[in-house]
């Protein structure tokens, strides 16, 4: 009695069957969305971000104790030793810690998408209808209201000390609007940096390893005169610098000095080459 055997060779002319991603042929047969509906997702994303830090208070502690205990910190600690008294050292000190203080909180941006990342939250995400971008962009708009309570808030408690700005309230609304859309731009950096980590504490740690340095090596805190020679080279050409200094000329003296257009265009150069690297390393975990 012969058996009949299966030729795993398909006969000549005859092309093999094609194995089907189930998920793939899902999203082919899934509309796109238009250009207003990727919006609107969006928006939706940057709402629940908004929710998720309502129903989570500690998230606001590094934008809310954080500038207020910096502030008075290193004005008393520092401001008799570096200006003679507290009171002529906050014009140099505030700009410094709201430039500390909005980069230090854009660094969450990775955290907080390394976290959802981990615990499957973007794995719901891909069997929504909605653009691939909004589940990404939205966290990166409601991180506006953080930049905006930690630059706010640095103002006010200088306010209370002691600080009054020369620029009036169109220069400190200038430094904020600058503060912001630089913590912004930086935290497509972390953001990438938070699609290629293994977890959020080691986004945390390596964005911790880069922006302290950049911060406390930088005119923030003290005049780049008093600096060694070689330190204070490395000063003048830190991107945390021409921020520091910028937001010192629009505060102090409603100035927009070329400080704010380096500003502008580090912030520009930085998104135009992050961004297109964050949303490129997270499709590939979609």
């Amino acid at each position: 009695m012969s058996t009949a055997t299966v030729n795993p060779v398909p006969p000549a002319g005859r092309v093999p069957p094609r194995v089907v991603d189930p998920a793939a042929a899902v999203a082919r047969t899934r509309p796109r969305p238009s250009a207003a509906e990727a919006v609107s997702q969006t928006l939706s994303m940057a709402w629940r971000a908004l929710k998720k830090m309502r129903r989570n208070p500690e998230q606001f502690f590094d934008v809310t104790l954080q500038p207020l205990l910096f502030t008075a910190m290193f004005a008393y600690v520092f401001g008799g030793a570096i200006s003679g008294n507290v009171r002529g050292y906050l014009p140099l000190m505030i700009p410094g810690i709201v430039a500390q203080t909005v980069l230090t909180t854009c660094m969450s941006s990775g955290v907080q998408l390394r976290e959802d990342m981990d615990k499957g939250v973007f794995d719901r995400f891909k069997a929504l209808p909605i653009a691939r971008i909004a589940p990404l962009a939205g966290p990166m708009i409601a991180d506006l209201v953080r930049y905006l309570i930690a630059a706010g808030l640095t103002f006010v408690m200088g306010l209370i000390i002691g600080y009054r700005p020369g620029g009036g309230v169109p220069g400190v609304l200038g430094a904020i609007a600058l503060a912001i859309f630089t913590g912004w731009s930086i935290a497509w950096v972390f953001t990438w940096v938070g699609t290629i980590a293994r977890n959020a504490r080691s986004v945390q740690g390596f964005s911790m390893l880069i922006l302290f340095p950049l911060t406390f090596l930088s005119n923030a805190f003290v005049p780049v005169r008093t600096l060694p020679s070689g330190l204070a080279a490395f000063v003048k050409i830190n991107p945390v610098s021409h921020l520091v200094s910028a937001t010192r000329d629009l505060a102090n003296h409603a100035a927009i000095s070329g400080e704010v257009g380096w500003t502008l265009l580090a912030g520009l150069v930085v998104i135009a080459v992050f961004a297109p690297l964050s949303v490129r390393s997270y499709r590939r975990h979609l």
